[in-house]
């Protein structure tokens, strides 16, 4: 079983883009969402499609299964998804030791920018960097999920 463990920031300041080391352009669209399960899919950079489920868990930890699906599927997948959609420019931040993503959102969410830093353990100390803000973890109001539906 895989497991997602992760916390979430508000960013704070653009000051993690001098150390951004790559980004790429996704869009994800939700298929399903419900008593703690998601389903989407996500096209990166136009060229490769992922669908992920998502359940159970607790505000730091999920079960989470991906699997690559061919890409004109993806793209069929994601008008399924109608308005539960949402775009945005992933960036790879390293910072001591750890990569962190740091999403910009785009379209109806341009301005909010998420930060995102996996962990081993629920219990896991992370170094934060000073451009990070208010954590976020566990709101549902910054669920990719409920963003797409907002």
């Amino acid at each position: 079983m895989a497991k997602e463990i992760e916390r979430k920031f508000l960013v704070n300041s653009d000051a993690w883009r001098r150390a951004a080391s790559g980004s790429e352009a996704i869009v994800q669209g939700y298929l399903a969402r419900g008593d703690g399960v998601t389903v989407r899919i996500r096209i990166f950079e136009d060229a490769r499609a992922v669908l992920t489920i998502k359940a159970g868990g607790t505000a730091f930890s999920r079960d989470e299964y991906e699997y690559e699906v061919p890409l004109e599927d993806g793209r069929e997948l994601l008008a399924h998804a109608g308005q539960q959609v949402i775009a945005k420019r992933r960036y790879t931040v390293p910072y001591a030791g750890r990569d962190w993503e740091v999403d910009v959102f785009e379209g109806r969410h341009a301005g909010l920018v998420l930060a995102e830093i996996e962990m081993e353990s629920e219990d896991a100390r992370v170094e934060l960097p000073d451009w990070v803000g208010k954590d976020v973890t566990g709101d549902e109001r910054y669920y990719n999920s409920a963003l797409a539906g907002a």
